[in-house]
């Protein structure tokens, strides 16, 4: 099994490349994004200690974080952020971990590792073996962020200067997504990322060595007992 790193800027259309690859191609999809709210729910230690870090201030009446408040609080200082970085990505790393040796163990030839900071944290990209960014151009990726949260342009560049650049992260990558077009332009890129990996005998490799490794475990076991 290889993974394949996916990511983007915020509102690059990272998470529509993603969903058409689970529902559309049935791709397995390690979605960072939803583990790192399922991490922070109330009751969850990462919860308990972004309160404690940030008051209760962050919460809503039902006790679950208050995500504009919180994104206020960090996209304004990095020292903050790096604080709540520092609270959820190890348990955000810990669900990821369990999550590729389930497909592993099922004997799948890729997944999809869908992490907005893949090239930022440098946690995962050494573990995948191909880098797919999706891009679009500043004005188009600032308006869409400006209409999809209802940002003041001032807000919506300080969101997006808070994280590397898309172009930074185009010359990084093993594949580019345009998302410059229309949906259709891009559905047919996704499409043929899909043939990519299907096609891709990488995942040999790693099975290969695991099957070695397995081997040669039998083998010193047998030479101990006999």
């Amino acid at each position: 099994m290889i993974l394949v790193g996916l990511t983007g800027g915020i509102a690059s259309g990272k998470s529509t490349v993603s969903s058409i690859l689970k529902n559309d191609f049935n791709c397995p999809v390690i979605d960072a994004d939803l583990i790192a709210r399922q991490v922070v729910e109330p009751g969850a230690k990462a919860h308990k200690k972004i309160v404690e870090t940030f008051g209760n201030g962050i919460l809503l009446a039902d006790g679950t974080l208050d995500r504009g408040k919180l994104g206020e609080i960090i996209f304004q200082d990095e020292a903050k952020r790096r604080k709540l970085n520092a609270i959820t990505h190890p348990e955000i790393g810990k669900v990821i971990l369990i999550s590729i040796l389930k497909y592993l163990i099922r004997g799948h030839r890729f997944v999809i590792l869908d992490v907005p900071l893949l090239f930022e944290s440098k946690t995962w990209i050494n573990l995948t073996t191909f880098n797919v960014v999706v891009y679009c151009d500043f004005g188009a990726q600032l308006s869409r962020l400006m209409n999809r949260n209802s940002l003041s342009e001032s807000e919506a560049k300080q969101r997006i200067d808070s994280q590397m650049s898309l172009e930074e992260k185009q010359k990084l990558a093993s594949i580019v997504i345009n998302n410059n077009g229309s949906l259709d332009e891009m559905y047919k890129q996704v499409e043929e990322l899909h043939k990519l990996l299907q096609s891709s005998k990488r995942y040999l490799i790693l099975r290969i060595s695991i099957l070695l490794f397995i081997l040669c475990l039998i083998y010193l076991f047998l030479m101990l007992i006999g």
